[in-house]
């Protein structure tokens, strides 16, 4: 077991999802003692508020990796300038009932990957409102917006070489920002 455990919420549920991968290669980075435990997000049933007083069982398996982690790492997508439908509803889930979030106090980081010349800028911003009114503290710098690129993952599905200096340093600051942050 990790000494620091990590929830990860990646926004796409594509099975190609260049997000997913780029988790996966940032994991890859981790100091030892750290572990990322990835939230299933595809088996969410639509948020609806009705059921705030018995929530859906993958709803309360979302807020229990989530209240059992150090911190909480959204690994977004950008679509319609914005973060993905499947992130919102997670989002939604695991927030309420109003005054029932898992997020509340969790350390955040933020990263993402898009085949557009500007990342995932704009998502990442509105991401960072949301976590901002969650009561998360949000890693700001440094920020980490990838353009999609042949070379930035290497053969073994880690990060490439010409990456790999800049990700592991965002890795670090990450991890040093879950320790300073986590209760």
């Amino acid at each position: 077991m990790s000494d620091i455990r990590i929830a990860v919420l990646v926004g796409s549920i594509r099975s190609e999802s260049l997000n997913r991968a780029l988790a996966e290669g940032l994991e890859k980075l981790l100091p030892d003692g750290a572990g990322f435990e990835y939230a299933s997000l595809a088996d969410l049933p639509p948020y609806n508020q009705d059921q705030d007083d018995d929530q859906p069982a993958p709803a309360k398996a979302l807020k229990a990796l989530i209240s059992g982690a150090d911190g909480v790492l959204f690994v977004t997508p950008e679509y319609n300038r914005s973060i993905p439908g499947v992130l919102k509803n997670a989002i939604d889930h695991a927030s309420r009932p109003y005054g029932k979030s898992a997020f509340a106090g969790k350390p955040a980081g933020i990263v993402g990957i898009s085949i557009g010349a500007i990342g995932t800028a704009c998502a990442q911003q509105h991401l960072r409102a949301i976590t901002g009114y969650l009561d998360m503290p949000t890693l700001g710098q440094p920020e980490v917006f990838l353009q999609a690129k042949d070379g930035l993952f290497d053969s073994d599905g880690g990060i490439g070489e010409g990456s790999r200096k800049f990700l592991q340093g965002w890795v670090d600051a990450y991890v040093a920002w879950v320790k300073k942050h986590r209760a």
